[in-house]
């Protein structure tokens, strides 16, 4: 069957048996649809009655809140490549009727308008008469249209062949089907706070819930640059901007009815402990105590308690030896290190062959151990520090530049340049720095350029420019991709402390004069990180060498 981009999933079955489904359902529906994947809840649904269904209120009930955790729990297992969005302006009580008329009970006074729209609508409807299944598409499709706008031309289909095992399973007696839901108590304004980083299923599990809770406003206080401090591999988290654009199609998505408001998190606290009119917060269990933290500062202000509404985390079935167990974003972001996070942008001045990769870090960060992996992976390496100790050397041609300019004094008895004397005349006056880079620079670059010619020549594929100054230096033209090693500031201290045996302020010093990773980061292909054991490492390596060998034959195809 064809595949679609966006597809809207119209539940049906009761609420207590809904989670039982669920995972079935999403797998028969990912075989079909390959982007976005909404999902309607209208249970009890008769799609055969004769008449044609019209969409209704859903109560908010506890069974609700855990089939939207099941859901995106089994989301993340069965169908982790689609984006899974719970539709939810249908839920919410029936609205009073006012002035002793009686309210409309339809949620969905126009269509409402999706940020995709679908082009097929799915649903769990178990057709009792195959005959009756061109009837039963055909009143889908017109339910569905009421509700959403949808492409012209939607398809529709009926999971129920994949599903009639699992509903000849379910043998619960109807007592049980129609057990009185309990209902969930709701809030005017609700507030929730992260740095919602690649949103995914705990992040929608998390806003999913809040906006059932929310009957007006939600606030939500997302982390920013001084909030990400500690966060692990906090270089490739996405920038405040793309967070907040991507929560605000979320929720718009969710329930369009709730006012949102979205502020900067600079502090755990934000308007959290000021907003007099907030009454509920959204916690976890991990989270639970920055919820009490909150409470214990509104009563500071005179401000009554917030509920705290705890929520489950949902586990991650996908999860390795360096991953928390729970979904979380710095587990998504560990994934994507050594794949290929921004397409070269092309370098028709080089050569195809060797296919050139320039390896670069900061201090300590592990660049030339990575190196020596891709050495051993069968790339040629270049190591353009040896490259520097030779520019430096008597004969060579920037030599006499340099004594010129920095005298004499700099020069061992063999005659041969003291490279820490030189560093010290240097250290500190940027425009000293910059006389000396614009003589060594060049000539290194030269030599890396004849290093490449000769791999060409012995017939080489690859070759690793293993470079500290790489993009400082301008040498970005000489390669076709650009891998950083990242690592935490205080590790890198450490490590610098620990190889050179010099103080923590010298380190700081150092690595004061390179560039931060975060600005390294902008400029890569590929983001490797030696924080973790030497094994993991390895792992990463092996994961960026294999999928540059393919990239590599993709570009000689």
């Amino acid at each position: 069957m064809s595949m679609f981009s966006t597809g809207i999933l119209v539940l049906t079955s009761p609420l207590q048996t809904l989670p039982l489904r669920i995972a079935p359902v999403l797998s028969s529906a990912a075989q079909l649809v390959d982007r976005t994947l909404y999902v309607h809840l209208h249970p009890g649904l008769n799609l055969t009655s004769g008449t044609q269904p019209r969409p209704v209120f859903i109560p908010p009930v506890v069974d609700l809140s855990t089939l939207i955790t099941r859901l995106y729990n089994n989301a993340a297992d069965v169908c982790g490549h689609l984006d899974v969005r719970v539709l939810l302006t249908n839920i919410r009580a029936q609205p009073a009727a006012s002035g002793g008329a009686a309210t409309p009970n339809c949620p969905f006074p126009t269509p409402q308008p999706l940020f995709h729209s679908p082009d097929v609508v799915l649903t769990d409807f178990v057709l009792q008469d195959p005959h009756q299944s061109h009837q039963v598409q055909q009143c889908l499709e017109k339910y569905t249209g009421h509700c959403y706008v949808c492409r012209p031309g939607i398809s529709s289909v009926l999971l129920h062949p994949q599903l009639v095992k699992l509903q000849e399973n379910e043998d619960a007696p109807e007592s049980d089907q129609e057990q009185k839901a309990e209902p969930m108590e709701t809030y005017n304004d609700v507030v929730v706070g992260g740095t919602f980083d690649r949103l995914h299923g705990a992040h929608k599990t998390l806003l999913s819930i809040s906006c059932l809770l929310a009957n007006r406003r939600f606030v939500l206080g997302v982390c920013d640059q001084a909030m990400l401090k500690k966060k692990v591999l906090k270089e490739l988290i996405e920038p405040y901007s793309v967070r907040v654009q991507r929560l605000q199609q979320f929720l718009q998505d969710t329930k369009p009815s709730l006012h949102v408001e979205i502020v900067p998190l600079e502090d755990p606290f934000s308007v959290s402990i000021v907003d007099p009119l907030l009454k509920c917060i959204v916690v976890s269990e991990e989270t639970r105590k920055g919820g009490e933290a909150v409470n214990a500062k509104r009563a500071q202000n005179n401000l009554p308690p917030l509920v705290l509404h705890e929520i489950q985390l949902l586990k991650d079935a996908h999860r390795n030896e360096i991953e928390e167990e729970k979904i979380s974003s710095s587990s998504l972001r560990s994934r994507l290190l050594g794949t290929l996070l921004n397409p070269p942008t092309g370098s028709p001045h080089l050569p195809p062959t060797p296919y050139v990769i320039g390896l670069t870090g900061g201090s300590g960060s592990g660049k030339s151990s990575v190196a020596k992996q891709l050495e051993v992976l069968g790339a040629v390496r270049i190591d353009c520090d040896k490259l520097g100790h030779e520019v430096y050397q008597p004969g060579a041609q920037c030599y006499q530049k340099v004594l010129q300019v920095f005298g004499s004094e700099i020069l061992n008895e063999d005659k041969t340049i003291n490279r820490r004397t030189l560093a010290s005349k240097v250290f500190g006056n940027q425009a000293r720095l910059k006389c000396l880079t614009d003589i060594v620079w060049p000539e290194i670059a030269i030599l890396v350029k004849q290093a490449i010619n000769q791999a060409r020549k012995e017939g080489r594929e690859v070759c690793v420019v293993d470079a500290a100054v790489l993009l400082e230096a301008g040498w970005i033209d000489l390669v076709h991709e650009v891998w950083v090693i990242i690592i935490p500031e205080e590790e890198a201290v450490t490590r610098i402390m620990e190889r050179d045996g010099i103080s923590k302020e010298d380190a700081l010093r150092r690595l004061q004069n390179q560039w931060p990773s975060s600005k390294q980061v902008k400029y890569a292909n590929v983001v490797l990180s030696t924080l973790w054991e030497s094994e993991v490492t390895q792992k990463q390596v092996l994961k960026a060498w294999n999928l540059l060998q393919k990239r590599i034959l993709k570009t000689e195809g």
